[in-house]
């Protein structure tokens, strides 16, 4: 669980530029679309190890749309990438075991991987543009 208080600091940074009013880049965009998926992830395999009452993910993911701001089409679009993770995610692991716990460190570098992405383009604006 460690890995994940980390992926949640590293999420956090990746809404550094939605403070700013930064418009996101199309690849920007993709990125969090990606990010939404792996949030989504993250939630079942925390829901499957501590009871479906558990919704710190979901609680991040609530975050990072209100602090993205996103028109309504792509908050819809955020929400059924955050959602198709979930799925997939109770689907694959419905109950934590050794696999479950595996499976959501491999989650947790892939976020870690996205937020970077996305804060790399806060360092450098014209990077990813």
């Amino acid at each position: 669980m460690k890995r994940q208080a980390a992926l949640a600091l590293a999420f956090a940074a990746a809404l550094a530029p939605a403070a700013w009013g930064q418009e996101r880049s199309p690849s920007e965009r993709q990125t969090l679309v990606d990010l939404a998926y792996v949030i989504g992830e993250s939630h079942a395999l925390r829901q499957a190890c501590n009871g479906p009452g558990d919704q710190y993910w979901r609680s991040r993911m609530r975050a990072l749309i209100a602090a993205e701001a996103p028109d309504a089409p792509f908050s819809r679009r955020l929400g059924d990438s955050f959602n198709e993770g979930f799925t997939l995610g109770q689907q694959r692991f419905p109950k934590c075991d050794a696999r479950a716990r595996q499976e959501a460190a491999r989650i947790a570098a892939k976020g870690r991987e996205l937020s970077v992405t996305l804060t790399g383009s806060v360092a450098d604006p014209q990077a990813k543009r």
